[in-house]
């Protein structure tokens, strides 16, 4: 690849820069009394603040983050439906731990079963749903270990569809980013499930049917995602919260916070990374979805000019104040020779943010170009050999 000189991404920062320079500095995250912890923004595709993100834990409940990905497959493929009724075997119904307490007497449709694993966190519908999907429990597991290699989980190693206590049972705050991640873009016609509140199944006992993420209750932001406690594993919280800020609407954070001491200290603690996340950094919308970020000379092609950008907007955040710091670098094929694909990953944006570089950004043709005739690639082939 080659170098193009450095390019200042929008005329917006020269504001900025009236008021002087700002020093880039990393912004430090407020106490957080967990094992370990993680804040993502999820618009922006960056870390924030992690502490021992890939050190192995016991996810407890939060195991049925990635049950519910291979149920919600199952929907997306029509394997199963929502309608569609399961049965409630004698292994499920005496499932010790958070139940929706559902009995073999039931025959119950996915989409309570589905409100019971999540609002419930009920070990009993997890594992009806893993014998109705999986067909047993041991193939569902190994469906969730297939699923977990597949999406980079390389930490991961599921040996139960619940979360209970299990010899090698373990995952790390960065695997379950990466899972809470894919969730929530793979399927979002389901992840509405998350934000509901309370939910209980027709003829079962009331005592259980509040959602055990507090701070749906607290935070009118937050719209998921999951809570998980086993004695090993401590109170656990994957909280994801959406935000409208100036240049962005919609901007979303996902925080994960492992091994609390309490209920209440999980949610306090994953507040405090939410609420600094959103203060301590600003999001800039760098492009538009299909913008051209650049234009290249292309060789041996009908047309002699490539658009390159992203088919999702370009989206970063910086510590607050600092845009002014950011500056960008473009490397590229040199010499850029048609045929290309449309979506073609052909240069690369390095960001910068003061001397320090922090983000790098892949980009793709935004139209595809094929080649010129026989007489236009022989005249390139040509120039490419005197220049």
């Amino acid at each position: 690849m080659k170098n193009i000189n450095v390019i200042l991404i929008k005329l917006f920062f020269l504001l900025s820069c009236l008021y002087g320079f700002v020093n880039a500095q990393a912004l430090s995250p407020p106490e957080i009394a967990a094992k370990s912890y993680l804040l993502i923004d999820i618009s922006a595709h960056q870390v924030l603040a992690e502490h021992l993100s890939n050190e192995p834990v016991e996810p407890a409940s939060l195991t049925k983050l990635m049950a519910a990905y291979v149920v919600f497959d199952a929907l997306k493929s029509k394997k199963i439906d929502l309608k569609q009724t399961m049965s409630v075997s004698l292994l499920a119904w005496k499932m010790p731990g958070s139940r929706m307490f559902i009995d073999p007497k039931m025959m119950v449709p996915v989409e309570d079963l589905i409100k019971g694993m999540i609002v419930q966190s009920g070990n009993d519908a997890t594992v009806a749903l893993a014998e109705g999907v999986g067909g047993n429990v041991g193939r569902f597991v190994q469906m969730m270990n297939e699923q977990a290699k597949r999406l980079g989980m390389l930490s991961t190693v599921y040996k139960n569809p619940e979360g209970l206590t299990a010899q090698g049972h373990l995952t790390t705050a960065n695997d379950l980013s990466i899972l809470a991640t894919s969730l929530m873009h793979d399927f979002p016609e389901y992840v509405g499930y998350y934000a509901i509140k309370k939910y209980r199944y027709p003829g079962t006992p009331a005592a259980n049917d509040s959602n055990r993420n507090l701070l749906l209750f607290r935070d009118p932001t937050v719209d998921g995602l999951k809570t998980g406690h086993t004695d090993a594993a401590g109170f656990c919280m994957i909280a994801t919260a959406k935000r409208d800020v100036p240049g962005l609407t919609g901007r979303r954070l996902l925080s994960i916070v492992l091994g609390a001491s309490s209920e209440n200290a999980r949610a306090v603690e994953s507040q405090k990374l939410l609420n600094w996340g959103f203060t301590a950094f600003e999001t800039l919308n760098l492009f538009n979805a299909n913008q051209a970020v650049f234009k290249l000379k292309v060789w041996k092609g009908k047309e002699n000019e490539l658009s390159i950008g992203k088919t999702e907007p370009i989206v970063i955040a910086v510590p607050a104040g600092q845009a002014s710091m950011v500056s960008s670098q473009i490397e590229y094929r040199d010499p850029l020779v048609a045929p290309i694909q449309k979506g073609e990953i052909v240069a690369k944006m390095k960001l910068k943010l003061g001397a320090e570089n922090f983000s790098t950004i892949e980009l793709g043709a935004l139209q595809q170009i094929d080649q010129a005739s026989i007489f236009g690639r022989a005249w390139d082939t040509l120039r490419l050999w005197i220049k």
